[in-house]
């Protein structure tokens, strides 16, 4: 993959993750997880995210959904942060996640209510 995939990827990972995220990531990274980090930025940040085909609030909506129904709450926090920066409202992410319970089930939409709770709390 291409320096300028990798450059608009962290470029793209920043902008929606923010700097501090992006750098602790960085920061953290290892040999063994060098290559990971690379994987990302560049295919999920560089061509994914980067796609004009959807813009980045509908992204964070279907991202939100997708981290629901896998039950993966932790990076659920990290993509609520996300999706304000993104420009979804309060009451938008609520909506998602009462959308959520219906198609991913009530615990997983129990869940991710508490995580955004903490999240909207902080903001």
């Amino acid at each position: 993959m291409s320096d300028d995939r990798r450059e608009r990827g962290m470029s793209v990972r920043r902008e929606v993750l923010g700097d501090e995220h992006v750098d602790a990531a960085v920061e953290r990274t290892s040999d063994f997880t060098a290559e990971f980090q690379d994987l990302i930025t560049r295919y999920a940040w560089g061509e994914i995210w980067d796609r004009p085909g959807l813009d980045r609030r509908t992204r964070s909506a279907i991202t939100l959904t997708a981290l629901v129904a896998r039950g993966q709450f932790d990076e659920l926090e990290l993509h609520l942060r996300a999706a304000l920066r993104n420009g979804l409202t309060s009451d938008e992410i609520k909506e998602i996640l009462l959308q959520s319970a219906i198609y991913c089930g009530v615990p997983a939409a129990n869940s991710a209510f508490a995580v955004a709770q903490r999240v909207l709390k902080d903001q």
